[in-house]
């Protein structure tokens, strides 16, 4: 059972180059284009999530979370990503921010960094904290967690379909945001 918090959890935001709005059980083909791609998982705890078996496994996930987005290109409507909101903890004053890939073809230019920024601005007037769980040798999200100003709050094994894999966890606050990356961008 989903934790539905107390806003709304699947927005739609839009910036300059992205717009994000909720998954949709009709995405999944166009999804898919971009997920098949090796090069996107060839860091993830999960490399062959490229393979339509397992895609399929983490697209029903997305829709079962209640907090998936598909990421879109503002300049011409193509599916480019998803990200999602999920694990609301009212207690802990927290949210995940995860499961995030691009086409290789919108790793530079920004596209990470204004999606950020828009999750961020919505979700900090509703919790405090920020979680992002992140495989332990994915050292692309590593950084990119760390350039918003997520500070390393621990290392584990984590658990998912019976299969075991190193993360690490990371943990960003809206004063560690503005200090971060993002500080000219977060309110």
């Amino acid at each position: 059972m989903v934790n539905r918090p107390p806003f709304d959890i699947q927005p739609i935001l839009s910036g300059e180059k992205t717009r994000l709005r909720p998954l949709a059980e009709d995405d999944f083909d166009a999804l898919f284009v971009v997920a098949s791609d090796p090069a996107i998982w060839a860091m993830h705890p999960y490399p062959d999530r490229h393979k339509r078996e397992v895609f399929e496994d983490f697209f029903d996930e997305a829709m079962m979370s209640g907090g998936a987005f598909a990421i879109i290109d503002q300049t011409d409507g193509t599916m480019i990503g998803s990200t999602r909101f999920a694990n609301y903890d009212a207690d802990a004053d927290e949210i995940e921010i995860g499961w995030t890939f691009f086409a290789c073809s919108h790793w530079r230019g920004g596209y990470n960094r204004e999606v950020k920024a828009l999750m961020l601005n919505y979700i900090f007037p509703h919790v405090g904290n920020i979680i992002f769980q992140v495989g332990a040798r994915n050292f692309r999200s590593r950084t990119a967690v760390e350039r918003l100003g997520g500070r390393l709050v621990k290392e584990y094994v984590r658990e998912h379909q019976g299969q075991h894999r190193d993360y690490v966890m990371y943990r960003l606050t809206a004063v560690d945001a503005r200090a971060g990356a993002l500080g000219k961008v977060i309110s």
